[in-house]
């Protein structure tokens, strides 16, 4: 059998070592791939073939793979066209629409606790100047011309809405409200003390202006009154001369005067110095005091008759017109330089204390309940235009728009109003910024909010992408970027990379080597034969 086999060694030994060889010098190529390491030398000299290919080439190696990634397998073009692919786009919305929902429905706290901490100081320095900014702005704005009008356009458009409202709508009760109102105001206002006090301030501050003014009763009073009041006097003379006549027949009266001229003539007969006492020798003064109340029933008839005659009544009654026209033509301010001013002072706390009396008396808060019951009862169902616009002058809600706007704008340019307005717009700010916690913002989304708002992010995304990933590749410079990592990789691990890649092509490779020796050997051994 052994010489058999020996027979048949001849005819296997080349096919066999040809495969071995193949096998073998493949299998050293591959590795020389990697191996050796580093170059060998022999008496100074460099081995040829050493170090390996990929050590010895590994810089070119990695600008060529860089280059391939870069400029073959990585471009903004694929990028692109990546981002337009439906399963991309389905993906990249779940991705959207996940981390959105998750969002929404975090419980958030204030605005603030989603800024970086790094940011706070920033943020405060920002919301300060927004502060003075939104201010100035709006100072501005309503200072213009522009700004006004449309200031004013706006207080009409909200007075034409707040006339338009009836009572009903603004108050559950109205006259039982408004009645409350009132008696608090009332108990307020007619506090007798305070109601004096202002009522003496009022007729001190009007008797100043009259007499300031240097005005006649006539400039002051309406012609009709004045006209009116010599017409009354006209009227009533007659009845006051009968009243004047009917004085004369009372006995009270007569003896008055009796006595009033008795005085005077003993004042006369004292006053002449030296004849006092001849008078008195001369005339019986007991008889001419005794005649006196006939003389007096004489002269009283008399003057009665002469104050009933026509001509006397037209000369008083001309008299008086003439006395009141120098009057009403006298200024105010020299006819009170004739009245002592003890006795101005008391007329007017007179006129105070009375007209107060009267104010804070329970028949006039009473009086003033009842007309404001009856005012409410009568206006309550009526829009408040309907009692507000007759008190108005023609276009009276164009002024009164206009007037609201300009006081706005008034006190808009006062010092302490625009502090005022900044502390409210950073009292605001810091309250919504940093106080106001956020919640869940599924809360105030609709239904079909979360949706609408998810779609919109993932647009807006898509869109950012496409613009921006062009420019960015272009920025990375991926070439370099592969490049670089391939360089900083140790070879062995290059080497394992590279050989867990291709483990099965460097297999069969050697397979093949060896496939290939077998049949060279095959050949040869044919053309030995021939």
């Amino acid at each position: 059998m052994l010489s058999q086999f020996e027979s048949y060694l001849p005819w296997l030994l080349p096919p066999l070592l040809g495969a071995v060889i193949g096998y073998v010098t493949n299998y050293i190529a591959i590795r020389m791939l990697f191996r050796p390491l580093r170059a060998w030398r022999v008496c100074g000299l460099r081995v040829p073939l050493t170090p390996g290919i990929i050590p010895s080439q590994r810089h070119k190696l990695a600008r060529k793979m860089g280059e391939m990634v870069g400029d073959h397998l990585l471009t903004s073009e694929d990028i692109a066209d990546t981002l337009d692919k439906e399963a991309f786009r389905q993906k990249l919305l779940a991705a959207v629409e996940e981390k959105l929902d998750q969002f929404i429905s975090r419980d958030l706290g204030a605005p603030i606790t989603l800024l970086p901490a790094q940011f706070h100081d920033r943020l405060a320095d920002v919301l300060e100047s927004v502060r003075w900014k939104l201010l100035r702005a709006l100072t501005r704005q309503l200072e213009s011309e522009q700004g006004r009008q449309q200031l004013t356009r706006f207080c009409g458009e909200y007075l034409d809405v707040l006339l338009g409202y009836r009572l009903n709508d603004l108050l559950d009760t109205p006259a039982k409200t408004v009645r409350g109102f009132a008696t608090q105001k009332m108990a307020l206002w007619l506090d007798k003390e305070r109601l004096e006090g202002w009522l003496d301030r009022f007729f001190d501050q009007r008797l100043q202006q009259l007499i300031d003014n240097r005005q006649c009763l006539n400039d002051l009073l309406p012609k009709e009154l004045v006209d009116g009041v010599l017409e009354l006097v006209e009227q009533e003379l007659p009845a006051i001369i009968e009243q004047l006549s009917a004085m004369l027949d009372d006995p009270k009266v007569r003896e008055q005067l009796q006595g009033k001229v008795r005085d005077a003539i003993a004042n006369l007969i004292d006053s002449i110095d030296g004849l006092s006492a001849l008078i008195g020798a001369l005339f019986d003064m007991e008889k001419i005091y005794a005649k006196l109340p006939g003389f007096m029933d004489k002269a009283a008839i008399e003057l009665k008759d002469w104050l009933a005659s026509e001509p006397v009544r037209q000369q008083i009654s001309h008299k008086l017109r003439e006395q009141l026209g120098e009057w009403l033509n006298q200024p105010l301010s020299a006819l009170l330089e004739k009245v002592p001013y003890e006795r101005v002072v008391r007329i007017r706390g007179q006129l105070s204390g009375r007209i107060g009396d009267w104010l804070t008396g329970e028949g006039v808060r009473t009086q003033l309940l009842k007309a404001v019951e009856k005012g409410v009862e009568n206006i309550e169902g009526r829009p408040l235009s309907d009692w507000i616009d007759p008190l108005l002058p023609e276009q009276g809600r164009e002024k009164v728009a206009v007037l609201i706007s300009s006081a706005i704008v008034d006190q808009l340019s006062r010092e302490s109003v625009q502090s005022s307005v900044a502390g409210f717009i950073e009292g605001r700010l810091t309250y919504w910024i940093y106080q106001r916690p956020l919640g869940q913002l599924n809360r105030y989304l609709p239904s079909d909010g979360r949706e609408e708002m998810a779609v919109g992010l993932f647009d807006q995304l898509v869109v950012l992408l496409k613009k921006e990933i062009p420019p960015l590749v272009e920025t990375l410079n991926i070439c370099q970027i592969v490049e670089d990592k391939v360089n900083s990789l140790d070879i062995l691990k290059v080497e394992g990379l590279l050989m867990g890649i291709m483990k099965d092509q460097f297999k069969y490779i050697n397979l093949f080597g060896a496939l290939l020796g077998m049949l060279i050997g095959l050949l040869n051994l044919l053309l030995l034969q021939m």
